[in-house]
C-alpha cells in the first residue's frame, strides 16, 4: 500500500476553495481546478516506496504493479486516471474521439511532424479518453445533442432575429442533418458577424430564466455560460444540448463522439489515461471544426444518470462500457465489518469523507495499516490484499479486466 502524493493542477476555471477544503488546507487564493491520482506522464503521482513517481515504479516491474492481465490488455503502464474536479466557472465545450480515430488522428499528425505541444494539435496520444463523473456536491453539466424538434422550440421561444435560421433548419432536416448543419454554421461563423445574436440570446435567456417556463433551469445554465464567454459561438452551441443535474452519489458516462462541458460543481472523474480533446467553443484555444465534425456523434440522446449498484459485498458500482477503468465506493458506517477487496488488477483509493484505514491481509492473518483521512489517497498494487474499514467514504478506481 502506498500513500500519494498528488499534484492540483491551476487551471482558470478552478474552484479557489473546493479542494483546499477537501484536503484541509488553506486555500491560496488560485483556482485549483484537478487534483491527479495516477501515473499520467504530465503529473505522476508520488509514492512513499523510494520517493519516487508512481510512473517509476511501474516502469521498473509492469507486471508486479499492475498484473500480467492489465499488462497484456493495455501494455506497461496504469490505463486510468483518477481526479477529483472543482470547477467553479464552465469549462470548454468538448468532444473525445474513439479508439480508432484516436489512433488515426494521432499517426497522421505524427507523419505530418506537428510538434507534440503545438496548440492547434489535436491529438496528444493514440488512446481514447471515456470518462465517468460523480459528484461530490450539487453538479451541473451538458452531455449530449437535445431532439432538434426540441432544441428549436427552445430557441425560438428566445426571439432572437439571428436564432431563425437555426431553428427552421432543425425542423427541416432529418435530425443527424440538421444538428450537423446547425453546429457547422455556428463555428464556422465570422466571430464578430455573431457576437451580436450571442448577445441577444444570452439576454433573453437570462429573462427567461427568471420566469415559470418549462426550459427555466436550461436557460440559467446557458445565461451562466454567456456570463463566463461573452460573445463565444460556443454559447450557441451549448444551448443545443441537454442540460443535466447530479446531487451528490449520481454519475454520468461520457463516451465518444459525445458533446459536453462541466458547468460547476465539485465530483470524483475517472477517465481512460489520454489526453485527447476537440474543442467546439467556450475557449479561447484551437479549435478545429472540419475535425470536430468528423468525430461529433449527431444523434440526440437524453442522458442517464448513473447511481451505483450494491453487490453483495457492500461495494457500490458504477456501470460503464469500458475496460479500461472501473469506478465504485465504500459508505462505511461506524462499527461496519471490514470489506475485502479484489486484488486482481492495480486500484487507487480515495477517501472523501471520514477516515478510512486500509487493513494489509496476509497469510497469517491482518498485516500492516495505511489511515486515509478526507482527500488523502492510495496506490494498491495487483496481488497486493487489502481490507477497508473506518467511517466514512471510499472511492476505488481500478480496472474493468
Amino acid at each position: 500500500m502506498d500513500l500519494l502524493t498528488n499534484t492540483v493542477r491551476p487551471y482558470a476555471w478552478g474552484s479557489t476553495t473546493a479542494i483546499p477544503e477537501l484536503l484541509g488546507t488553506e486555500p491560496t487564493g488560485e483556482p485549483q481546478a484537478e487534483l491527479w491520482m495516477g501515473a499520467h506522464p504530465g503529473a505522476p503521482s508520488r509514492i512513499d516506496r523510494g520517493g519516487g513517481a508512481l510512473s517509476e515504479a511501474i516502469a521498473a516491474d509492469p507486471e508486479g504493479e499492475l498484473g500480467p492481465a492489465v499488462v497484456e490488455a493495455f501494455g506497461p503502464r496504469l490505463p486510468f486516471l483518477l481526479k477529483v474536479l472543482a470547477a467553479a466557472s464552465p469549462l470548454s465545450l468538448q468532444v473525445h474521439p474513439d479508439l480508432a480515430q484516436a489512433r488515426e488522428g494521432f499517426a497522421d499528425e505524427e507523419e505530418r511532424g506537428i510538434p507534440a505541444d503545438a496548440p492547434h494539435r489535436n491529438y496528444k496520444d493514440a488512446n481514447h479518453k471515456p470518462e465517468l463523473v460523480c459528484a461530490l456536491t450539487p453538479f451541473t453539466g451538458l452531455c449530449g445533442f437535445r431532439a432538434p424538434a426540441q432544441a428549436a422550440d427552445l430557441l425560438e421561444a428566445l426571439d432572437v432575429g439571428g436564432l431563425k435560421p437555426y431553428a427552421d433548419i432543425l425542423r427541416a432536416r432529418p435530425e443527424d442533418e440538421a444538428l450537423s448543419e446547425v453546429l457547422t454554421a455556428v463555428l464556422s461563423a465570422d466571430r464578430e458577424a455573431i457576437a451580436e445574436t450571442v448577445a441577444a440570446a444570452a439576454a433573453a435567456a437570462r429573462r427567461l430564466a427568471a420566469g415559470e417556463g418549462p426550459y427555466a433551469r436550461e436557460y440559467a445554465a446557458y445565461a451562466g455560460v454567456a456570463g463566463h464567454y461573452p460573445g463565444d459561438p460556443g454559447v450557441l452551441a451549448a444551448m443545443l444540448l441537454n442540460v443535466v443535474h447530479l446531487e451528490p452519489g449520481e454519475a454520468l458516462y461520457l463516451g465518444a463522439g459525445v458533446p459536453h462541458a462541466y458547468l460547476g460543481g465539485l465530483g470524483v472523474e475517472l477517465m481512460a489515461n489520454s489526453d485527447n480533446v476537440l474543442r467546439c467553443g467556450l475557449t479561447p484555444k484551437h479549435v478545429d471544426v472540419p475535425e470536430l465534425l468528423r468525430v461529433v456523434r449527431f444523434e440526440p440522446m437524453e442522458p442517464e444518470v448513473l447511481r451505483p449498484r450494491t453487490t453483495s459485498a457492500g461495494e457500490e458500482v458504477y456501470a460503464a462500457p469500458v475496460d479500461e477503468f472501473r469506478l465504485s465506493r465504500y459508505v462505511l458506517a461506524p462499527g461496519s465489518e471490514p470489506h475485502d477487496l479484489d486484488d486482481r488488477t492495480p486500484q487507487i483509493l480515495l477517501c472523501t469523507e471520514g477516515e478510512i484505514t486500509l487493513r494489509e491481509v496476509t497469510a497469517g492473518g491482518a498485516g500492516g495499516e495505511l489511515a486515509l483521512p478526507r482527500g488523502r489517497s492510495a496506490f494498491v498494487r495487483a496481488g497486493e490484499r487489502v481490507a477497508v474499514l473506518g467511517s466514512g467514504t471510499l472511492f476505488r478506481a481500478t480496472v474493468a479486466v
